[in-house]
């Protein structure tokens, strides 16, 4: 390895003083071969003891495009002989050396706490963003983030989270149910200001029955003890064991568990809070679905000032987003039966045995509620990953163990990927056989698109057991069907032409479209389409044949590379509209949600896949509208009427033109079409409209840029 190809990166420097022991972490790997170099460690003074760890950096691997499974990351531990004086050496291979003067006073500018931290975060951001996408996106996103600032979430909290104790207290008093919810909390090590604060947060809950069960980890910090001891004194709800040795989260947590006696468990991490309402809004829950296994809440960020931000506003239950990533999280509650019977918490999970109890808790029960609420602060440490992903990289090493344990035993064939960033993964599903799968493409002439269209598929897609059925819907152009013909004759048994000759329908063609079909898989596509991802019919069709699923969309893009469609969401504009619009290529989207397949409510008929069987079971494409919503009717059934998940997969990827060879509605007689099946949309799912349960009710659906919700 050069010394010029050669990244190195120290990220922070932490010294223990009564221990003379040194840490390092930071990151290095070299820029053209994407390889770790080899480390070695000297010192001026005696090295008594020392250690280095590699570990997976999910931030960096994804800003560098370095392979999932190199580990570029690394944390030094020196114990040195006095750590105060001298100087440390890091080699890296025979390139580069780093000397460290342990005289001086080490201050990073990434520490949580540091007043500018928060800047510095989001101008590293900015420059890995930049890096990635380029200026014109990059200015985009700015746009975008002035446009979701913190203040908006002020406004948000003055409007939506007034509360009259009295009133909470006098319907506790009316609950018939009033079940003990036993809060499980381990510790190890924490501040004592956070520890305090989290406690105080749970005695001044407005809901009373509850207990603390605490299981201290064998903590060397005798503040911890103080502590804990004092607030076991003034409150018999209290519980506290203190373990013997360490045995890290998981084993606390189980030690923790069996203090329980209530009939819910909640987990609470030692330096979070809860918001005054959380225990009354769980139970409240409870006495509304006596039956319920499973409750989770939203939940934002607090720093050390106590200011809150960065909330998260999820959706209702949504299993294939949840093997994308945790976003389940806090603030969620257990049946302890359900828990008990899972096996509690796994060891070997730390960091994300919260990931994996859900996981194995969601496979034997669907009795699953979500709270629209922010219930749950977390609090933004240095140590934490509510500050910085990268914080914790065990924790999302575990993350993947968990999925790849989850898909081990429902038996389903697959593997595991990190994702684009931390805590973000990919579940790649082995394909069973290799079915025939229609492509049904409705045109009317548009001979250019109708070309680029089917080149792109026969040119670039790896998956080959396909056939095209081109719906002709009154075609009239010579070169039109001078291509049919050129097609036909080259692809032969894989390209069909039929006629439709009836006014534009665009469900009935579809439908009659299905008749010719030979597919077990239909996968409905606008002939102003191109392909870009050479995977797209894979890894739709991975999704489409399991047995939860519904219809499965595509990732689709404007020729500009800004999003077309990234997922439906009823209600927005009144009816129904994209998620994510005009978001540049390459953004993460909301929590994640670009670089992610996700539940959706709906997906658009420009690319969706599903199983001729569910198509058909649901009767096929509402015929009575005509133009717009069908797909959206379409996807409704199959979740309203037989239970199926719908799925946005993030990448299959295309271009989409977008009606082009029908253009807009843009005279009187359309205009007045477009209303009326707007007004049908909403008189027959109305319910879905004023509530999509993939889509939070404090997100707004003004805008599809998932800003929070100030108008209603």
């Amino acid at each position: 390895m050069s010394n010029k190809d050669l990244f190195v990166v120290i990220d922070s420097v932490a010294r223990n003083f009564e221990e003379n022991i040194l840490e390092i972490k930071g990151w290095a790997f070299d820029l053209k071969t994407k390889k770790v170099p080899e480390m070695s460690v000297f010192s001026s003074l005696d090295i008594v003891e020392k250690k280095i760890k590699m570990e997976y950096r999910g931030d960096v691997n994804c800003v560098y495009n370095i392979p999932p499974e190199v580990e570029c990351g690394f944390i030094i531990i020196a114990k040195i002989e006095n750590i105060r004086k001298g100087k440390l050496v890091v080699k890296f291979e025979d390139s580069k050396i780093i000397k460290l003067d342990l005289n001086r006073k080490f201050c990073h500018p990434k520490e949580v706490g540091n007043p500018n931290q928060g800047i510095y975060i989001f101008f590293q951001k900015g420059y890995k963003y930049l890096k990635r996408n380029g200026v014109k996106n990059t200015l985009k996103k700015i746009k975008l983030h002035l446009q979701n600032n913190d203040q908006k979430y002020i406004e948000w909290i003055e409007k939506n989270e007034q509360m009259n104790p009295d009133i909470i207290k006098d319907e506790i008093n009316e609950f018939s149910l009033r079940p003990c919810v036993s809060i499980i909390m381990p510790t190890y090590n924490v501040d004592s200001r956070w520890l305090i604060k989290c406690i105080e947060s749970l005695k001044a809950q407005y809901y009373p029955v509850w207990e603390l069960c605490v299981a201290d980890d064998a903590s060397t910090n005798t503040d911890v003890k103080k502590v804990l001891e004092g607030y076991k004194l003034q409150d018999q709800r209290i519980k506290v064991v203190y373990r013997s040795h360490n045995g890290h989260i998981s084993e606390a947590s189980n030690t923790a568990l069996t203090l329980a006696t209530g009939e819910f468990i909640g987990l609470l991490d030692n330096d979070d809070e809860l918001s005054p309402n959380a225990l009354y809004e769980i139970v409240k829950k409870i006495n509304e679905f006596p039956e319920v296994d499973l409750i989770y809440s939203d939940e934002d960020k607090i720093d050390k000032k106590g200011k809150r931000k960065n909330p998260y506003f999820k959706s209702d239950w949504a299993p294939d987003s949840l093997m994308s990533a945790n976003y389940i999280c806090h603030f969620c509650v257990l049946r302890k039966t359900i828990v008990t019977e899972v096996g509690g918490f796994r060891k070997g999970y730390e960091g994300a045995q919260d990931y994996d109890l859900i996981l194995r808790v969601t496979e034997k029960t669907n009795k699953i509620a979500h709270i629209p609420k922010v219930l749950y602060h977390w609090r933004m440490l240095e140590t934490s990953t509510s500050a910085k992903a990268n914080s914790k990289n065990y924790a999302f090493q575990a993350g993947k163990k968990a999925l790849e344990s989850a898909l081990e035993r429902r038996k389903i064939a697959g593997t595991v990927e990190y994702g684009t960033n931390p805590g973000l993964y990919n579940v790649r599903y082995d394909l069973k056989g290799e079915p025939l799968v229609s492509v049904i493409i409705p045109t009317r002439d548009g001979a250019d698109d109708v070309r680029k269209c089917v080149t792109s598929i026969f040119e670039r897609t790896t998956y080959k057991n396909f056939e095209i059925i081109l719906a002709d819907n009154g075609s009239q152009k010579e070169e039109t069907f001078e291509l049919f013909k050129k097609f036909q004759i080259k692809f032969s048994s894989q390209f069909k032409v039929i006629r439709i000759d009836i006014p534009f329908n665009y469900a009935k063609i579809n439908n009659l479209a299905v008749k010719e079909a030979k597919g077990e898989y239909l996968l409905f596509l606008n002939n102003d389409t191109e392909v870009i991802e050479k995977e797209w019919i894979s890894r739709m069709l991975s999704f489409a044949q399991l047995e939860h699923v519904g219809a499965v969309g595509a990732k689709l893009y404007y020729p500009d590379d800004t999003i077309q469609h990234a997922g439906v969401v009823l209600g927005m504009g009144g009816a129904a509209g994209h998620i994510h619009y005009f978001f540049p290529k390459g953004d993460n989207g909301y929590f994640g949600k670009l670089v992610s397949t996700i539940n959706y409510l709906a997906v658009t008929g420009a690319c969706l896949m599903l199983k001729r069987r569910d198509f058909e079971a649901v009767g096929g494409f509402e015929e009575k509208f005509t133009v717009a919503y069908n797909d959206v009717d379409l996807c409704i059934k199959l979740y309203d009427q037989i239970g199926l998940y719908n799925v946005w997969v993030h990448d299959a990827e295309l271009y989409h033109f977008e009606s082009k060879s029908r253009g807009y509605e843009d005279n009187p007689e359309k205009k007045a079409r477009f209303t009326k099946e707007i007004n049908m949309l909403r008189e027959k799912w109305l319910k879905y409209i004023k509530h999509d349960p993939f889509y939070s009710p404090n997100l707004t659906k003004q805008h599809a840029d998932f800003s929070v919700n100030l108008e209603d």
